[in-house]
């Protein structure tokens, strides 16, 4: 078993796992599902008063969980709470209060040569870890799609309507499903078994994306998954899943490793495209 890189993870490991569990464990289990706020603010000896066992317990069930420590684990709680939190004035508030101890950098220099240092190591880590065959076997179900469909709400927009305006410039037939009025039902109704839908989502997940792949998944048209997780809810209806670890900064995350691997597809898309019409070309020379 691996280390959680997210609560939704952590959560789901210990759903799975509960029935194993010591009876005091099941006591912290139980607590921590239940008590997230709670987790992310309140100290090790508070969480284990209110849990009503040791503080030790609680180390041991973060060590059961392949953390170091339960402060390990916490982090996982504090960065879900500011992530669900959507005002960002309101985010940085609660920022200064979980990390009184540190200082965040606050001066506009600072801040930019943080975002620089994450989203190159965050892009780095993409270079190396995206398999090539997913970008091969990604690109050549584009090239053979009639319609391309893409989806990505909330903070997946910006990614989405990238990909869509630079597929169009491609002279490929692209729609972004964007639910604009309410009509998601009627801008999926014209989707077809030789289409294929591209859905970007990351943690938190938005409803009406997973909704929406999930629909589309029982009509077997294919899906490209941009999302940050293996175990994430849309990876199931995949047929191309990228893993993407964007940068983060406190409590703000970057997309620029997204927006790369969507103009890694379509610039790739280009090429193939131009290759093929080449060929095509010197064969009819011939």
């Amino acid at each position: 078993m691996s280390t959680a890189s997210s609560l939704s993870e952590l959560e789901e490991q210990i759903r799975t796992r509960y029935d194993s569990l010591s009876k005091r464990l099941r006591q912290v289990a139980a607590y921590v599902l239940d008590n997230k706020n709670s987790v992310a603010f309140e100290t090790v000896s508070d969480i284990a008063e209110q849990a009503d066992v040791p503080p030790s317990t609680l180390i041991r069930f973060a060590n059961a969980f392949d953390f170091s420590g339960f402060n390990e684990m916490k982090q996982l709680f504090r960065s879900n709470l500011l992530e669900e939190t959507s005002s960002y004035t309101d985010r940085v508030r609660l920022l200064k209060e979980l990390e009184s101890d540190t200082t965040p950098p606050e001066r506009p220099v600072d801040i930019l040569q943080e975002f620089a240092r994450a989203n190159s190591n965050a892009m780095h880590q993409l270079a190396a870890q995206t398999p090539v065959e997913h970008l091969d076997e990604a690109v050549e179900i584009l090239a053979q799609a009639k319609n391309v469909y893409v989806v990505g709400l909330g903070r997946s927009f910006s990614v989405s309507s990238y990909l869509a305006y630079a597929l169009r410039h491609l002279n490929k037939r692209a729609f972004l499903i964007d639910g604009l009025g309410g009509m998601f039902k009627e801008q999926l109704s014209t989707i077809e078994n030789d289409d294929v839908l591209i859905v970007i989502s990351f943690s938190p997940y938005a409803k009406d994306t997973t909704t929406i792949s999930e629909s589309v998944a029982r009509s077997g048209v294919k899906q490209i998954i941009i999302t940050d997780s293996q175990i994430s809810p849309l990876a199931s209806s995949s047929d191309i899943c990228f893993v993407v670890k964007e940068a983060k900064v406190d409590a703000f995350r970057s997309q620029a490793a997204s927006l790369c691997l969507a103009q890694t597809l379509a610039v790739s898309l280009a090429f193939r495209d131009t290759k093929e019409g080449e060929q095509n070309n010197f064969s009819n020379q011939l």
